[in-house]
């Protein structure tokens, strides 16, 4: 049996998703799934794929998710191969007035897990790797916005993912919607390019700015959790919308961690440690290696406040054993590097 092409529509806004999805089914004459469907399964994306291949239309299907569907588990399921269904695209529903409210959320979303648990996924971390994993960002509700802030939506939209289709919904003139099938790994997101040195969004805007952050020692946890709490946290530095990248923690040595950031949540998981590599294996970073995307962002301070929360030479000098005793407010980890 040929594979079903499917496109997925994500996004925050329910109704605003749902109707993007509806019209891109009749236009392309394909099924829609609407995420209503989907939602009284036990797993989301499973319903999805076992729904795809039942379909009435030779075009395939277009699927909506409910909120809070990982965007990274819609492209590793869709991309396994013995999946029914090909992802031909991920269409991201933005609702634009509400796009920084949206990155900025500290609430929780709830959905469910394969167990039949309850899993909790942070809103802001849900709405940005949305918009980092799509191949096109629909931007619903822009005729409400001045010509400053449409154009400061659309920077903000770019360099989160500078490789997505910008589309506005209504729409001024129709466009074909081009086929982007998916693997299951992907470096769309805009803070890969950042680290890749090939950071090149489409629509800019003179407010919206990205770096790249790197330094060879650990960070002291005490001094980086005071900066992350006080002056990133209250805009010293402009505002920080995205942060991601490898990190490490003196406390922590010889593992490297993966910091994820934005709006008000922020996280560091364990990826790797040290003694895992392999002969042919290289580190993630030796240090410190991470993007900062962001509005209005003062990147002197910024870089200057993150090599003071780094140890000084007496500090490091100190060696690991000194270091264990270095005060450390973040959470204990779990899996790798963990005691």
């Amino acid at each position: 049996m040929p594979q079903i092409d499917v496109v997925a529509v994500v996004g925050t806004c329910p109704p605003e998703r749902l109707r993007y999805a509806v019209e891109t089914a009749e236009h392309t004459a394909r099924t829609v799934i609407p995420a209503s469907r989907l939602a009284v399964s036990l797993d989301p994306v499973d319903e999805a794929i076992a729904l795809a291949p039942w379909v009435e239309t030779r075009a395939g299907a277009v699927i909506e998710f409910p909120t809070g569907t990982p965007t990274t588990e819609i492209i590793g399921e869709f991309a396994h191969p013995s999946s029914p269904a090909r992802l031909v695209g991920v269409t991201c529903v933005v609702d634009a007035p509400h796009l920084l409210d949206d990155l900025g959320r500290d609430d929780y979303l709830a959905y469910r897990a394969p167990d039949g648990g309850r899993t909790l996924r942070a809103a802001a971390l849900a709405a940005v790797t949305q918009i980092e994993y799509a191949s096109t960002v629909v931007l619903a509700g822009w005729e409400r916005l001045s010509t400053p802030d449409l154009s400061l939506a659309l920077a903000i939209v770019s360099a989160l993912s500078p490789r997505c289709r910008l589309r506005l919904h209504p729409a001024p003139s129709s466009a074909p919607e081009l086929r982007t099938e998916y693997a299951a790994v992907q470096e769309r997101p805009g803070w890969i390019a950042v680290l890749n040195d090939d950071h090149a969004p489409h629509m800019t805007d003179a407010r919206v700015s990205a770096l790249r952050y790197e330094a060879l020692r650990p960070f002291h946890p005490g001094r980086l959790a005071a900066l992350l709490d006080g002056p990133v946290d209250a805009g010293a530095f402009g505002t920080v919308l995205r942060s991601a990248g490898f990190c490490r923690l003196a406390t922590r040595p010889h593992v490297t961690a993966h910091w994820e950031h934005v709006g008000r949540m922020l996280s560091f998981q364990p990826l790797a440690t040290d003694d895992d590599l392999g002969v042919d294996d290289e580190l993630l970073a030796a240090g410190q290696d991470l993007a900062f995307i962001g509005l209005d962002l003062d990147r002197a301070g910024l870089v200057a406040a993150l090599d003071a929360a780094c140890l000084t030479d007496d500090e490091f000098a100190a060696g690991p054993e000194a270091w264990a005793g270095l005060p450390d407010p973040f959470p204990a980890w779990q899996g790798a590097g963990a005691d």
